[in-house]
């Protein structure tokens, strides 16, 4: 972003006039910036109206007193282009595109955005197809229908590529803190990152919310996205078109075509952002980072007035990064003596109802549990519904205790209720305005707090070790050839990756004598080697355990008969005979591709013929260091086998390593290289093996003077 657009998107953001132009829409706008209390000057700009919402209007952009800070336009595509060029002349500062109709329709609308973006220059221009923004602090709505939302004096920055969900968020019955409200639409001009930038430099502003269906500029979206690591202002994503239909609508919606979810997910873990997969979640977690805090550990104190509730507690935290850690001797004796006899020491909490509703004396019981040092701690409690609330200020007793003893602590902390309709509006406000975060569903709170914790644990590991900064990795062309396997197989032989020993035979060699003179040290596998078929498992195109001349040509004529009957289309190139590897400990799927936007993607998975059933795989981008990709390897399900499994032998976690940073050089060494995909490598007690490999190339391959280097 240039110096002058960033200084124009302030004036966007915190404008001293507003020029609304266009007819009945801008009409809510002005009423918008009325509902939140904006005081300057607004002023609709309509040739063929004498006044919009009691407001005299101007003719055109020229009459104005003075270029405008910023803009409304809700006119027609044309008129858009033709209107935002007169504002740029003018001088204006920045301009909310509300008119629709530019890329989200495919190419029938790019070059009108293109020419919409080129009319804007340095202006601040957000959208089009966008609902506009809403600054909480400064009392500012261009935004097109009724809004909600609350500040008390910090909040939220919530960024969305979706205008009804950013109006639904307004309207959340939530209690979520709201500092900014941004509709982003197509991204012509500012996109993301770009206010990312701006709300991280606003002391009002404790974390953002990011609604996602694309990122542009994946570069410097995680620029963006380290220095709010630096400044300790949590991002959280919900992303969405992760599925097929997802995908398509994301696309026409706005122009957007969606990543892979895996994709995403390794690009959000690498960066520190706090993934979401819900709406609930995405308030929920936001609602605790603004209000509470980020925790400095998974140790978590729970206190309910229910065994019930207790049990939730520790059943829904049961699979998340959350430590009920149970009290210490001289807590449990002390609390023996401060709750009833009823009550069982434990976390979390059944202080039992013989004090509820008593703040003299739940204080001390909250009080003593919390001296052993846990890191955050919840008080689950669900208020009675309007008109039976006789029994409120019990209740709020036990809740104000929390509060206090949480305070002393010095602790995040929250008040969380089992059904998320179970907290009151009057009783949320209290519980914010106490610095306590108001939760609303049990389940979700757990979620919640877990993340905020597991952001803290990762924010200190970025911090000690940033990740190489994001390479992108364009493809070359726009067709692409498959390799058969020994061709695959010789490449990485020459880059140094292990393979076993193979000798492929053509057709016309298959059905000669040579078959009968070759050099062949016994047990193999023969495998129909095409370039045509993938996967050869699936046609019968592999045998295995080949024990003699007899078993290999009985094979090879079995494999020919079923690619001929499941793959009658294929080419018959030739057999691929190698050694059988049979001290397997371990069978993994590598892949390595490259993909425009994210860079070069490695994926790791259980492999062998059971990948796609149990897709059990980790995604992780690169540059990373071998620390990140263990990690990965050690998150699939298959890997306790790596420690041996039952007596059975280790397997070498640094054999696997090392082939993966072999590939990692090939593939930077081979720009007409798409994707490596090595199933399996068969992993042994010492070394890793690359059994099969399929690997696509641009459809012009890479020439150079010199041979690839791989160092």
């Amino acid at each position: 972003m240039t110096a002058q657009r960033r200084q124009n998107l302030q004036r966007l953001l915190s404008p001293r006039h507003v020029a609304v132009i266009g007819g009945s829409d801008v009409a809510t706008v002005i009423n918008e910036c009325r509902r939140i209390g904006y005081s300057g000057a607004l002023w609709p700009v309509n040739p063929k109206r004498e006044h919009i919402a009691g407001i005299p209007c101007f003719a055109d952009i020229e009459a104005l007193p003075e270029a405008p800070d910023a803009s409304f336009l809700a006119v027609p595509k044309q008129a858009a282009i033709d209107i935002i060029a007169k504002l740029a002349r003018r001088g204006a500062g920045g301009v909310v595109c509300y008119t629709a109709g530019f890329s989200e329709l495919g190419s029938a609308g790019q070059q009108a955005e293109a020419e919409l973006v080129d009319a804007a220059g340095d202006m601040a221009l957000l959208g089009p197809n966008c609902y506009g923004l809403i600054n909480y602090h400064d009392q500012v709505a261009l935004w097109p229908f009724a809004h909600g939302g609350m500040h008390p004096g910090f909040g939220a920055a919530i960024i969305t590529q979706s205008g009804m969900l950013s109006s639904d968020l307004t309207m959340s019955q939530r209690h979520l803190p709201l500092s900014y409200m941004v509709s982003v639409g197509n991204q012509a001009s500012l996109r993301l990152e770009d206010f990312i930038d701006n709300f991280l430099e606003e002391q009002h502003v404790r974390a953002i919310g990011l609604h996602i269906e694309e990122i542009r500029d994946t570069e410097k979206f995680a620029g963006a996205a380290m220095r709010a690591i630096e400044k300790n202002i949590p991002i959280v994503a919900f992303k969405t078109g992760v599925s097929e239909i997802g995908a398509r609508l994301t696309a026409s919606h706005t122009g957007s075509l969606s990543g892979t979810n895996n994709t995403y997910s390794a690009f959000f873990q690498r960066l520190g952002i706090c993934r979401v997969a819900t709406p609930s979640e995405f308030i929920e977690l936001l609602k605790f980072f603004t209000i509470a805090g980020v925790p400095t550990g998974p140790k978590i104190a729970g206190l309910t007035c229910s065994g019930g509730g207790a049990t939730m507690l520790a059943d829904y935290a049961a699979p998340l990064e959350l430590d009920f850690m149970q009290p210490s001797r001289h807590t449990a004796a002390t609390l023996t003596q401060l709750l009833p006899h009823t009550a069982t020491v434990t976390n979390p909490l059944d202080y039992t109802t013989p004090i509820w509703g008593d703040y003299d004396q739940t204080l001390p019981v909250f009080k003593c549990l919390l001296e052993d040092g846990y890191n955050s701690a919840v008080l689950v409690q669900d208020y009675p519904a309007a008109g039976l609330d006789e029994s409120k200020p019990y209740y709020r007793a036990d809740s104000n205790s929390f509060i206090t003893a949480c305070k002393i602590a010095n602790i995040p902390a929250a008040i969380c209720s089992t059904l998320p309709e179970n907290l009151d509006a009057e009783t949320r406000s209290h519980i914010l305005q106490a610095g306590v975060a108001p939760m609303q569903g049990i389940e979700t709170c757990m979620q919640a707090m877990s993340a905020a914790a597991s952001y803290g644990k990762r924010r200190r590991a970025l911090l000690a070790n940033p990740p190489p900064p994001l390479r992108r990795a364009p493809v070359i062309g726009s067709r692409f050839q498959q390799l058969d396997e020994a061709t695959a197989k010789t490449i990485l032989a020459e880059a140094g990756l292990n393979v076993p020993h193979f000798q492929k035979l053509t057709m016309a060699e298959v059905v000669s004598d040579k078959l009968n003179h070759l050099d062949i040290v016994y047990p193999v596998v023969v495998k129909i080697c095409n370039s045509d078929i993938g996967h050869k498992t699936e046609i019968g195109g592999v045998k295995l355990n080949i024990t003699s001349i007899g078993e290999l040509t009985a094979a090879i004529a079995s494999i020919i008969t079923n690619v001929e009957r499941h793959a009658p289309n294929a080419r018959l190139e030739g057999i691929l005979i190698e050694s059988m590897i049979s001290n397997a400990i371990i069978e993994l799927m590598v892949s390595l591709r490259r993909d425009p936007r994210f860079g070069l993607i490695l994926t790791v998975a259980s492999g062998g013929v059971m990948t796609e059933i149990l897709q059990d795989a980790s995604t992780v981008l690169v540059p990373a260091d071998d620390t990140s990709i263990q990690a990965a390897l050690d998150s699939l399900r298959t890997a306790q086998l790596f420690d041996g499994f039952r007596g059975r032998a280790p397997a070498s976690r640094q054999a696997v390593l090392d082939q993966i940073r072999m590939l990692l050089r090939l593939m930077q060494a081979r720009p007409d290289v798409v994707e490596i995909e090595i199933n399996p490598v068969i992993v042994c007690t010492n070394s890793a093996i690359c059994a099969d490999a399929l690997i696509t190339v641009t459809d012009t391959s890479y020439q150079t003077a010199d041979p690839p280097r791989y160092s």
